[in-house]
């Protein structure tokens, strides 16, 4: 996505286990500020904003320090499994112009044929963008798919100005029947069959 978000840091003075729960008691974020050669930044973030920030993919964001300001992107969000709350946030810096890699999710659209299923084999493509206009997803479209139908990540339309990264004839999204749908039917057959057999005797 292209529109910036920006988030006020503030350096991080404090380290270890003990000092992350104070940051998140005071609903802020531990993070680390790399890329472009330089050396770590080790900031906090506050912690609803961020929060929100991040609920898009590949988000652009402005990160506010000490009265400047950087371009950057999550790289890696670490996620407390139990609360769901974010423990960390690895920001990678980047600059207008500057192409990058980074996973974009699959969004499938539209309804495969009567009858069948689609499986996603690949939930994200990994696609080359310029970093301030970088894709929130991709779609693809099942619609009318019938069953064997096979999407490959080269067959998926890719937002203008991206690449694929990801090997082309990687398998995106399948199409087939429910296991066990035709056992189904032949159970649903039988008692009818049995029925017509009673009735003829």
């Amino acid at each position: 996505m292209s529109d910036q978000l920006t988030l006020a840091a503030t350096t991080r003075t404090e380290f270890g286990k003990g000092a992350a729960r104070r940051a998140r008691a005071a609903h802020q974020i531990p993070a680390v500020l790399y890329g472009h050669g330089t050396d770590p930044v080790h900031v906090l973030l506050p912690g609803h904003e961020t929060m929100m920030a991040l609920k898009h993919s590949n988000a652009l964001l402005t990160i506010e320090l000490d009265g400047s300001s950087e371009l950057a992107i999550a790289k890696d969000v670490q996620i407390e499994p139990v609360r769901r709350i974010i423990e960390h946030v690895d920001l990678l810096l980047v600059k207008k112009g500057e192409k990058i890699t980074v996973d974009v999710p699959v969004h499938v659209t539209g309804e495969s044929f009567a009858g069948t299923i689609h499986v996603v084999e690949h939930a994200t493509l990994q696609l080359e963008a310029e970093a301030t206009h970088l894709p929130e997803s991709v779609e693809v479209s099942i619609e009318g798919l019938e069953e064997g139908a096979v999407i490959h990540a080269k067959d998926v339309e890719l937002p203008k100005g991206a690449s694929l990264v990801t090997d082309g004839d990687i398998t995106v999204v399948t199409i087939s029947v429910p296991r066990g749908a035709g056992a189904e039917e032949e159970a649903e057959e039988a008692p009818a069959a049995e029925a017509a057999e009673t009735a003829a005797e």
